[in-house]
């Protein structure tokens, strides 16, 4: 029988199980000069708990967070931290099962926008709020995939062009709750607070300004101009893999520690975060707990880009169709595995500019094995959502280097193939897939296609560019989907391994 359960709060901290690590500061102490958008579980596992170890050190008690949730779906976990004083467990999960508990503190102030929008921008424009963080998902930049510009048909982003920020009507996106703050605070000669990408975007801080900017400039040219002069945007690469809390992972939680938490957070060991260092009013020490500060963050992140998020597409359509449900069941097996380790050295690799002190074999190796990490059980469901924000990010720029300088397209081409033959919609068991995608329908109706036009899921310019109209990337895409549907993934990638196995 497991220790006695107690409902995580700031009064029943101390009264936790010793094994459960927890903040050594006074949280009363702690005053947030960050307003965070997007509290989800990576930023719980990777930013929070930076500004958290720096805490327990005695630094940046300046620095904590504010936590905004801007969508209508982020009331749950901001009732949920806000019943727990804004405390949480983060689980490390090891490879060898064991479980490593800490109760983060670093966020001390929640909001939820669509309950008082008003109240969102007056924080931000409080001289205590320094930086604005973000990790609102690739797909929250509406970035249009092939011409880069902003696409401003977003119900919401019409919904705040069309309001008057300055007469006192709320916006409802973080487009518009950082622009309505900027405005005030140039109005107000106040300094601009530094804008924090956190997101899987290649540029991010640069893509971030580029939006935000051009939304700002269809409501006011002058604030647009103002903010590209003055507004610090740094680019960063984030890297720790954090899959959905599981009701298994709350009960374990609760059994094997005593802990009562309405959405503890799990991830694997490994953490990482590359960060340039461009900021308007200060940072924290962020390097004191290992954040690596750099002048150029682009090597780096698109070494992550390229081979971990790449790869995470490689593995998850081939593996559902397979008969797999989570990363590690696909990484253990030595088929899968070695098929990733092809792409990343034969085609995500060479179009890598160098990465100062890094070994990309060794580095390539790692992540094989964090992927077969059993006991984060990451699923292959959440690295299939969303495709139509992942692929032409992290795949497509891969493909194009290669096609562009003559190099290997073959494994890339299958990885779409396998996104195609995905939204079909249907296993190789003829079981259901759910395909989750803010475009399911565009691309569902495409893949439906496919087996009288070959090309028809590639023909989505938005998505592909021009890719459909390439002769050699064609002809590998669609010999590659006929294989997926006449042979399957495994004997498809059997077929693979065997082309790369003779002689060149």
């Amino acid at each position: 029988m497991g220790p006695t359960s107690i409902p995580l709060s700031d009064k029943t901290i101390g009264d936790l199980d010793e094994r459960v690590a927890r903040p050594a500061y006074d949280r009363s102490q702690v005053t947030a000069g960050i307003v965070h958008f997007g509290v989800g579980g990576f930023h719980r596992a990777h930013q929070a708990m930076y500004l958290d170890a720096l805490m327990n050190r005695g630094e940046a008690l300046d620095w904590g967070l504010c936590g905004v949730g801007a969508l209508p779906r982020d009331r749950r976990i901001i009732e949920t931290l806000e019943a727990q004083d804004g405390l949480y467990t983060l689980v490390v999960k090891h490879p060898d099962g064991r479980l490593e508990p800490r109760v983060i503190g670093s966020i001390v102030e929640l909001r939820f926008a669509p309950d008082d929008p008003r109240g969102v921008v007056d924080r931000l424009v409080d001289e205590r709020t320094r930086i604005v963080s973000t990790t609102i998902t690739e797909g929250g930049y509406l970035v249009n995939q092939v011409t880069g510009e902003f696409d401003a048909q977003d119900p919401g982003i019409q919904g705040d062009l069309a309001a008057d920020f300055a007469g006192g009507q709320a916006p409802s996106t973080v487009f518009g709750f950082i622009t309505a703050a900027l405005d005030r605070r140039r109005r107000e000669g106040r300094e601009p607070f530094t804008v924090m990408s956190c997101d899987n975007l290649p540029d991010n801080g640069d893509v971030a300004k580029r939006m935000i900017c051009a939304f700002a400039r269809l409501k006011d040219p002058g604030l647009a101009d103002w903010m590209e002069e003055h507004v610090a945007f740094p680019n960063c690469m984030v890297d720790r893999i954090t899959p959905v809390t599981a009701p298994e992972d709350i009960e374990r939680l609760r059994e094997e520690f005593g802990v009562e938490d309405g959405w503890p957070v799990v991830c694997e060991p490994f953490t990482q975060w590359v960060l340039e260092d461009r900021f308007g009013q200060g940072r924290p020490p962020f390097e004191d707990a290992g954040v690596q500060m750099v002048d150029d963050v682009v090597p780096y992140e698109l070494m992550k880009l390229r081979l971990l998020n790449a790869s995470h597409q490689a593995l998850c359509y081939l593996g559902h169709l397979a008969g797999y449900r989570y990363a590690h069941e696909v990484c253990q097996d030595p088929l899968f595995a070695n098929f990733l380790l092809a792409y990343m050295e034969r085609e995500g690799s060479p179009t890598l500019p160098p990465v100062p002190g890094v070994d990309l074999d060794a580095y390539r190796h790692e992540l094989v094995e964090r992927f077969a990490n059993a006991e984060v059980r990451d699923t292959l469901a959440r690295l299939c959502a969303e495709s139509s924000d992942r692929i032409p990010k992290w795949l497509v720029p891969v493909i194009r280097a290669n096609l562009r300088d003559g190099g290997e397209i073959e494994r890339s081409a299958l990885v779409v193939a396998s996104w195609a033959r995905y939204a079909e919609g249907r296993d190789e068991r003829g079981e259901p897939v759910e395909v989750v995608d803010r475009l399911k329908d565009r691309v569902m109706a495409a893949a439906a296609h496919q087996r009288e036009d070959p090309l028809a899921f590639i023909r989505d310019r938005d998505l592909f560019g021009d890719l459909a109209e390439d002769e050699r990337f064609a002809a590998a895409y669609t010999a590659a989907l006929a294989h997926l549907h006449e042979h399957g993934a495994r004997a498809t990638l059997e077929a693979r391994a065997a082309d790369d196995a003779r002689p060149a």
